[in-house]
């Protein structure tokens, strides 16, 4: 270890050693699409947030902590340290979100070191065993995978690979759960991660927050939001009881952030762009931490910083070591110097930090990006159109200077490019879905991870532009060469039984459909010949659409009262890959079903 860092770590033993240290709890909130102007002490002129503001000033406060401009690869990043294209996650849908099983998380990290373990909320790195929280270290788990939730009054949530049903609005709910994680942990140190869903859409909200924004000259998006971020400020409240209840206070680091800029134009600070922007109001986003008798209250934390840097950052404040084949896989820093004040940040290595644009399945093309120093963002709007802004003098971003100063342009693009290319290593890809993990005996194809082919006129995804999002369906299934198809990797060969999860229109009772597993490609199956089974529609099942409880209506968050299951029978697969196509045979309606899914179960 080098004297400067062996000199730091030891002034931080100090500080523990004078409070008796003992690993400590740590408690990660993450809220949804909540944004930095968002916060009632960055300036915001309508919104109040004081238990945010009283946790900002019990310890320190990031004044430029950054994310990347969407949801998934923030919380990809944030659990593993590492920018989150290497870890297999490039977009938000459709798989492209899924953390590769190889990946190593806090959770993993902590749990190893003998902590208590669960995550509470909205996951969004995989809904597959072992990309699902259960496998990626998390004990327990109560909340969704997908990004997003269609229902926020009573949902049905998932508990450890289960359905289960409670009543209330969801944070609320959100925030039972984890109390009780902490509670029934009291007598081991614990990491409770609770990523809220909101304020991301749908707008729906209590009328006692909603009812606060009245007449304060808001538009609808920003009134539903800051409602919202209300609902959150009290819910991290009760969270923050807990531990004084529990008398865990000083033992318990808590960190608060977002995932994101806001997700409607509204009080930003002065920032230029917002959510899935590259720009500064797209990317930074609150960041506190306390740790009583460890991190001074007030601390200011002024150099810049990002979400990679939390799991070093936490490894060190608890006495857990990473292993040195894991560390030099990081790409982020421990931030206890600029914490514990054992470093000045005049000391602190000047560094880059660099972001990557939406991209999903567009491979290694450059779409947008940037790249921040402590002084200057250089912003890469589309691929090859870069300008250069000076965010000490200009923090709006009104100025564009690449003309004047073409060297710090020419110098923060090649290493953006030298970036990019190095996190490419292995390109993030649409992975298959694991079916056959020991872990479960329930495994789904939902619909939007299916790709659609032959002809995409006679077949399409509800919801906003038809891209498949978090809980589409297929449906307007009308042309007879029009089917989806999923790629699967059977992790333990068996047999599974099969069926639709769909519905039917009575016109359209006697449907049929011919489901095949093809051996796609030298993956070592036994099988040669596609397994072929047969799926006949003989009763109607026609449940209408639930309640949409929207204060700004969207279709994009829709669901229906039930979905019937259609058995196909059962399939014998050995170990390997496949190709699962739905191909419709008969139709005697106007359409064949609407299908949320494939069910395969075994015994």
């Amino acid at each position: 270890m080098p004297c400067r860092h062996l000199l730091l770590w030891l002034v931080f033993l100090a500080f523990a050693g004078t409070r008796g240290f003992a690993a400590p709890n740590v408690l990660l909130i993450l809220t949804d699409d909540q944004g930095f102007g968002d916060i009632g002490s960055h300036g915001n002129p309508v919104l109040q947030t004081p238990v945010l503001d009283r946790l900002a000033g019990e310890g320190a406060r990031f004044d430029r902590f950054y994310v990347s401009p969407v949801c998934a690869p923030t919380r990809a990043a944030l659990l593993t340290g590492r920018y989150h294209l290497r870890t297999g996650v490039s977009g938000v849908t459709r798989g492209y979100e899924n953390l590769r099983a190889e990946e190593v998380t806090l959770a993993e990290v902590l749990h190893e070191a003998g902590y208590a373990t669960g995550c509470f909320g909205k996951w969004h790195n995989g809904r597959h065993m072992p990309s699902h929280p259960n496998g990626q270290g998390f004990d327990e788990f109560i909340g969704f995978c997908g990004g997003h939730w269609n229902t926020y009054f009573d949902p049905p949530l998932e508990h450890n690979g289960e359905t289960i049903q409670r009543e209330g609005y969801i944070a609320d709910l959100l925030t039972d759960a984890a109390i009780e994680f902490m509670t029934a942990n009291r007598e081991t140190p614990w990491f409770c991660y609770v990523p809220y869903n909101t304020p991301h859409s749908p707008w729906r909200v209590p009328d006692a927050n909603y009812d606060k924004f009245a007449d304060k000259n808001l538009d609808e998006k920003a009134r539903c939001a800051y409602a919202m971020v209300d609902n959150l400020d009290h819910n991290i409240g009760r969270l923050l009881a807990t531990l004084e209840s529990q008398q865990c206070v000083d033992d318990t680091i808590v960190l608060f952030l977002t995932d994101n800029g806001a997700n409607s134009p509204r009080y930003n600070a002065g920032m230029k762009g917002y959510k899935g922007s590259v720009d500064e109001g797209g990317t930074r986003v609150p960041l506190f931490i306390r740790y009583p008798g460890v991190i001074p209250a007030g601390t200011i934390v002024r150099p810049i910083t990002a979400q990679i840097d939390l799991l070093p950052t936490l490894a060190e404040l608890c006495g857990v070591e990473i292993a040195e084949s894991h560390r030099q896989r990081l790409d982020g820093r421990s931030l206890v110097p600029l914490l514990t004040g054992a470093g000045e940040a005049h000391e602190w290595p000047a560094r880059t930090l660099f972001v990557d644009g939406f991209r999903a399945d567009a491979g290694r093309a450059r779409l947008k990006g940037a790249a921040r120093t402590d002084r200057w963002r250089a912003v890469m709007s589309r691929p090859g159109q870069w300008s250069l802004y000076d965010m000490s003098a200009d923090p709006g971003q009104e100025h564009d200077v690449a003309a004047a100063h073409p060297e710090t342009l020419a110098g923060l693009s090649r290493a953006f490019d030298d970036w990019f290319a190095d996190v490419m290593a292995i390109e993030p890809t649409y992975p298959p879905i694991p079916v056959g993990h020991p872990a479960r005996r329930r495994f789904e194809l939902t619909a939007n991870e299916a790709m659609l082919e032959g002809d995409r006129g006679g077949i399409a995804y509800t919801g906003e532009g038809g891209a498949g999002w978090a809980n589409s369906w297929i449906h307007n299934w009308t042309s007879m060469s029009a089917f989806p198809r999923w790629e699967i990797e059977v992790l333990e060969a068996g047999e599974y039984a099969v069926a639709a999860q769909s519905t039917c229109r009575a016109a359209d009772v006697g449907c049929e459909f011919e489901l095949t597993f093809t051996p796609a490609g030298d993956t070592g199956n036994r099988l040669v010949e596609p397994r072929t089974l047969t799926l006949r529609v003989t009763d109607p099942i026609d449940p209408p659409l639930l309640p949409k409880p929207d204060r700004i209506y969207s279709d994009n968050y829709q669901d229906k009262a039930e979905w019937g299951l259609v058995p196909a029978g059962k399939v014998e697969l050995p170990e390997g890959r496949y190709v699962v196509e739905l191909r419709m045979r008969a139709r005697p309606g106007s359409a064949g079903i609407d299908l949320k899914g494939l069910l395969l179960t075994r015994p």
